[in-house]
């Protein structure tokens, strides 16, 4: 396609994408998309409800609907439409949600070939540590099958070597209510709910009891001679404590840390503290997940938590980009939306940041006291006017940004130098990944861009230049990166080219990786990666091409300095046909082999960066 005629069309599909998300912004500046995963948030409110007597049969047919509509042929259920084989945990989840709210009966042949699957793949025994943990919470699984983590651990200082705070702040929230239940081996099982025991192939044998890692039994041991208490009163100290410190985290909306899973947990947790399940806390919390609904098609999804900060810096970031100045109504709406959403408290960042004082941004509305260094920096785009000129909110922002670099170089999401090694003898699948928040190609590069293209600093500066050396010495051989939270290599290798490009650093692995881009290139001139690369931590083609992650393959290229190649052309030409096409494949990351997101924002915002670089150029 000649160069004006594809620019002309380039300019056509920019325009459409930003009438779109001007169209779809909230009066109060915000953009409320869907934050939409599998169906264990759907399945779990179900069985959370039906545990706590609560009856609300409409809201729970548009829950139960959606996740009949995602079954496979089989009988199963996937976690991604390429997923090799059925996902175990996924149709125990769901088998479980539709029998014990009445939609199904065990005998109907749909169940029939669920439980078949699920017996044929091991049973419960073999699903992830979560979905035990549900089952255990509702009478269903041993808690002598799962490993107990010793609650005195919430009692080691932070200065020790092996410590709470040593965890990340996503798994803690998660760990904590789970350590109380399993403590008091709590279950609240339904007298009128469904046997599951079908789907256990063998019955189930009590293991040797789990010894947690030699080091932390040190640490645990030294910790109770310094207190002086009996062990008793060592334990009882360690549950108030671990019991404050779920209240203590409890949101305006009520929910714990903006999770639905850490406070369906908490739920629990509290019910094995004594809490009656009237409790003005409990019910807080259920009014605040069940506010996280949304509609999904001719159904409802419970969403994980809400991405409206994400969506919104995303969307105000990208019209922007499109030349768009701050008097235009939908950044002005934007800007005003995210500088009330800045967050001033601490919190658990502080922990291992004692010298960073608060400045950030959450992923969600209604978060207050977890910022995250991506969210923070593109709300610092939306709101900074021009590289190093800031007042007072963005340069907060900025500061804590800085701040916030691990001390390898890198950044990570959420707490910085939470990358210690002894989680990972934890008896939890991909523990590295699930229990700490190492520094990732994916925070690194985006971090970089905006130091350098918004903030105004130099390659020289000692953040931007051992940022750069990170992303040097973690390239992978083929020339790509892996992402940490997007799928995976494209998202990852695109991350890191835009923030070497912006420091003007390592030619040679920019080089690279725009040549390991153009070899991955689909014939239909996109680009698509499959979820599977999440768990194998390499490029796995996905077959088809996907807006998003064209999006970050041509805007990587033009970065890279090969706007003039035609297969840049083709990928803009093919990126120019997905945003009209209809796309639910999930490319974002939040835990490797367990949990993906479809963003609903992604297939407008992602492209219409893409092609306003790609014309700026």
């Amino acid at each position: 396609m000649p160069d004006s005629r594809l620019r002309r069309q380039a300019y056509e599909k920019m325009d459409a994408l930003t009438r779109i998300l001007t169209g779809a912004q909230s009066p109060d500046g915000a953009w409320r998309y869907c934050f939409e995963s599998g169906t264990m948030t759907d399945a779990y409110m179900i069985i959370l409800m039906r545990h706590l007597g609560i009856r609300d049969e409409v809201f729970l047919d548009a829950l139960a609907g959606r996740i009949f509509s995602l079954r496979e042929a089989s009988g199963a259920w996937k976690l991604f439409p390429d997923e090799p084989e059925d996902n175990l945990s996924a149709t125990i989840e769901c088998y479980y949600a539709l029998l014990l709210g009445g939609w199904r009966k065990k005998d109907d042949p749909d169940m029939v070939r669920a439980r078949e699957f699920i017996r044929s793949r091991g049973g419960p025994e073999k699903a992830g540590s979560l979905t035990k943990s549900m089952l255990a919470l509702t009478g269903h699984y041993p808690w002598d099958k799962l490993p107990k983590i010793p609650v005195e651990m919430i009692l080691l200082p932070v200065w020790l070597p092996v410590n709470f705070f040593d965890l990340s702040g996503y798994a803690r929230v998660h760990v904590v209510p789970l350590v109380i239940c399993a403590d008091r081996q709590f279950s609240l099982r339904l007298p009128d709910g469904p046997d599951l025991s079908g789907l256990f192939p063998a019955p189930v044998r009590r293991p040797a009891p789990w010894q947690a890692p030699a080091t932390l039994r040190k640490a645990i041991k030294l910790t109770i001679k310094e207190i002086g208490l009996p062990n008793a009163g060592v334990q009882a100290l360690a549950l108030q404590k671990l019991e404050r410190y779920m209240l203590a985290r409890i949101e305006a909306d009520g929910t714990f840390y903006s999770y639905f899973t850490s406070t369906f947990l908490m739920i629990f947790a509290l019910l094995a503290r004594g809490y009656e399940s009237s409790h003005p806390v409990i019910a807080r919390a259920v009014r605040g997940v069940k506010s996280m609904i949304r509609p999904v098609g001719a159904y409802a999804h419970l969403q994980e938590t809400d991405s409206t900060v994400w969506n919104t810096a995303l969307a105000g970031y990208a019209l922007r980009e499109t030349g768009l100045d701050h008097a235009q109504p939908a950044v002005r709406g934007a800007r005003a939306y995210l500088l009330a959403r800045q967050q001033t408290r601490g919190g658990d960042w502080q922990v291992h940041n004692p010298d960073g004082r608060p400045g950030g941004w959450g992923f969600s509305d209604g978060n207050t006291i977890n910022p995250d260094v991506d969210d923070t920096s593109y709300a610092l785009r939306v709101l900074s006017r021009s590289a190093g000129t800031f007042g007072p909110g963005v340069r907060a922002g900025v500061e804590w940004l800085l701040t916030m670099q691990n001390d390898d170089g890198g950044w990570p999401a959420f707490e910085k130098n939470t990358g210690k090694s002894w989680p990972g003898l934890l008896p939890v699948p991909d523990a590295g990944t699930a229990l700490t928040d190492r520094s990732s190609a994916d925070l690194t590069g985006r971090t970089l861009e905006f130091l350098c293209h918004h903030a105004g600093l130099t390659a020289g500066r000692p953040p931007v230049r051992r940022g750069v050396e990170w992303l040097a010495q973690n390239q992978g051989a083929d020339g790509s990166w892996y992402g940490r939270w997007g799928i995976a290599c494209l998202y990852g290798t695109w991350a890191a080219v835009t923030g070497l490009a912006a420091a003007g650093g390592k030619p040679d692995a920019v080089k690279r990786a725009a040549a390991w881009l153009l070899s991955v290139q689909n014939p239909d001139g996109g680009w698509g990666e499959s979820c599977r690369s999440d768990t194998a931590r390499k490029y796995t083609p996905l077959g088809f091409s996907t807006p998003s992650q064209t999006a970050w393959a041509v805007d990587a290229l033009v970065a890279a300095g090969q706007r003039e190649n035609p297969a840049v052309s083709r990928g803009v030409e093919r990126l120019a046909v997905l945003v009209d096409q209809a796309a639910s494949y999930p490319t974002g990351a939040g835990l490797p082999g367990g949990f993906y997101i479809h963003y609903h924002s992604y297939r407008y915002v992602w492209p219409l960066l893409a092609l306003s670089h790609y014309l700026r150029t």
